[in-house]
Order: C-alpha cells, then structure tokens, then sequence
C-alpha cells in the first residue's frame, strides 16, 4: 500500500513540473547562410528551457545554461611531426556557441596544419575527414557521409559539381604505376563557373618543396589574384561577392561567394614518406604539388550532379561498393570535360542560374567524420 501511494505521489509530481515549466522554449537559426533553417524550433525535452539550432543540420541543441561555466578544454598534446614543427591552432569562430567561441585547440596529428574546430561538438576536426572534402589520391566524402576514390586519368578534366548556377571541374594530374592498370592521380587545379564569372585555382609545379614559399595561383574572370603575404590577408572583388582569404601565410586559402558556396584549398606535396608507402615513384624533379580541398555548399538543387555533387542530389543513392578497403566509383565517361571551364560533361546542369528547390544535401553537412578502420577510409556520424 505504502509504494502503491508512493507512486502516485510522484505521479503528481511529475505532472506539476511539467504545468509549471510550461512549453519548451523556441530557438531559430543566427547564420544568414542557412535560408532553409530560419523557421522557429522547440527545445529538446531532454532540456526545454537552453538550446541552440545547429544551422548545418537545422536541429535543435542542448546548451549550458548562461549561468554555468563550461570545463576547461585542455587539448591533448601533439605527437612530434617528422619536420619537428608544432601543430597549427584553431578556434571557434561562431559566436552562436558561446561556450566554445574563441577557444584555441590544436589540430589533430593526422592534419597538423588543416583543421578547425567544430562549434557544435568543440573539438579539432580535419578538413580532409568532412563531408565535402576532397584529398589525397582523390579521396572523396561525399554530401551523404560516405568515403570514396575517384581515380579519373592523369591529364583530364573530370566535372566535381553541377548545379545551375555553379560548375566545378578539375584538372587530374599523375603517375602510371607499370604495375596497375590505372594512374596514381591527384587534383592539380579547379575551374569554376557561378553567375556570369570565372575562379581559376591552382597549384604551381615545384621540385623541391617549402612550406614558406608560395605555389597557389589564383585568378578571377582571367586576370590574376594577388593576395598580400600573410595569415588573415585578403582579397575581395568590385564584380561580385568573392573574397579569398589565406588561413596560412602561404599555400593555404578560403574562398567563399555568399549565398553560394564556401571553398578551403592547401596546396600540398607528396612527401618521401608517402611515395614510399604507396609506391607512388615520385622523383626529385617533381614532387607533384596538389590541392586538398573542403567545399561547402549554400544553395544546391535537388538535380545537382557531379563526382561530388551527386551525393548532394536529393534522390541520390550511393553506386560506391561498401566494405571494402578502397571504396572506388566508376563513371569517367559521365564525368569527362574536354577543359577546365567546359561545361559539356553529361552531367553538365550550369546555365548560370540559381535553380529551384534544395537538394537532401541539409540532411548530411552536420556530420561528424573521423579516420577509422586502420586509417583505410573515415567514418561519419551524427
């Protein structure tokens, strides 16, 4: 009898909580960016009274109340990099997170000198292990998460994304292994076509390679991007809503079109170490400097297309085999452009327009993706 009215007792508790709490509270998105993602959401249950909406994802977040203080964050130490330099730092740079705005992390060991943090968890991330990214051997995350190769051929042009308004091809450099039936390939540069303009971004051939010297090009609409020496110098065009930004003092840039799309791109080399690992053959003549690249895309349609920009499309699903070391997607006819501007691939969309209506892209940017399985390939999450 006694637990019997124990139980009501909580009962009623409960419920006069729940009456005196009342309805969560309503939070909305703060980032411009994110016009998908700026109706009013309810708080989770779990903390009705402090949240944030995660813009990427357009999902409610628990928060700190403003009365508490988060924990320090103490990042790890670095492991010692084989050039004895310390790893880069990164902060939060999104306001809408004040428990993590402005503190500084260091990247992980696996990107020393790419990475940022992410707002929503607070921690370092890797540029190369995000959805958007495209590195390495070209190593793609697509919009939906999922790691893949795509190999093309050495000295062709092969069509990333496009959409209506925006056309990204890019320029496969390589070496043929005698051994294999395909080329060793790497992204030596990008055309990109959006509204009416033209975004050449390149990396300059070199032998001996030097973190202190320079090898981005850079040009717009054919004239030539000069960017001041330095970290934080930047560029902005009279024509258009460009600006190009360098995160490093050199070989490193952002470049972003508002409303449209957001590129981070790093020049970097094949080291010894890794010709060695992978067979590459690289020889002193050519250390075959290539770019790493994040994308991140603001208003892509459903119908965008593209080695990359399918895994945006709305009604996408995946080709790429699972579960396997090297997942590899096929398709070099669909993809092949007979130049870096061309737009004559068969997966061609630009005509220089915005089109109509989101793609399921929205679903997938807040992911969170790190090297995994022995370092063969990266698994995301939410």
């Amino acid at each position: 009898m006694v637990s019997s009215n124990l139980f009501r007792v909580l009962i009623i508790l409960s419920m006069m909580v729940v009456l005196i709490k009342g309805a969560p509270n309503k939070v909305k998105c703060q980032d411009k960016h994110y016009p998908y993602c700026q109706n009013e959401l309810y708080c989770p249950a779990t903390c009705p009274e402090w949240c944030t909406v995660d813009c990427a994802t357009c999902q409610p977040i628990c928060s700190l109340p403003p009365t508490l203080s988060p924990p320090p964050i103490t990042p790890p130490l670095p492991p010692p990099s084989r050039e004895g330099a310390a790893a880069k730092k990164a902060r939060c740079k999104n306001k809408n997170y004040p428990n993590c705005y402005g503190l500084e992390q260091s990247c992980p060991g696996d990107c020393r000198d790419q990475c940022e943090v992410d707002c929503v968890t607070c921690s370092p991330v890797c540029y190369c292990n995000r959805p958007g990214a495209v590195c390495q051997d070209p190593r793609f995350i697509g919009g939906d998460g999922i790691t893949f190769y795509f190999h093309g051929k050495k000295d062709h042009n092969f069509c990333l994304v496009s959409d209506s308004n925006l056309h990204i091809n890019a320029y496969f450099i390589g070496k043929r292994n005698p051994s294999m039936t395909r080329d060793f390939t790497w992204v030596q540069s990008l055309g990109i076509l959006f509204d009416n303009h033209k975004l050449f971004i390149g990396a300059k051939k070199t032998s001996t390679w030097s973190n202190t010297v320079d090898r981005l090009s850079l040009a717009f609409d054919g004239e030539p991007v000069i960017l001041p020496v330095g970290e934080g110098a930047a560029w902005q065009s009279h024509e258009s809503s460009i600006i190009v930004l360098r995160t490093q003092d050199a070989n490193s840039v952002e470049i972003e079109v508002e409303g449209n799309f957001k590129i981070k791109a790093t020049v970097v080399p094949i080291t010894e170490r890794e010709s060695r690992i992978h067979r590459y053959g690289i020889t002193e003549d050519n250390c075959f400097a290539h770019l790493d690249l994040s994308f991140k895309f603001y208003a892509l349609s459903g119908d965008v297309n593209g080695v990359l920009g399918q895994t945006y499309g709305k009604n996408y699903v995946s080709r790429v085999k699972m579960g396997v070391a090297v997942p590899v997607l096929g398709g070099e006819r669909e993809f092949t452009a007979s130049n870096l501007f061309a737009t004559d691939c068969v997966a061609a969309r630009f005509d220089g327009r915005f089109g109509k209506g989101k793609g399921g892209f929205e679903e997938f940017v807040g992911m969170e993706c790190g090297s995994g399985m022995g370092g063969h390939g990266v698994v995301c999450k939410k």
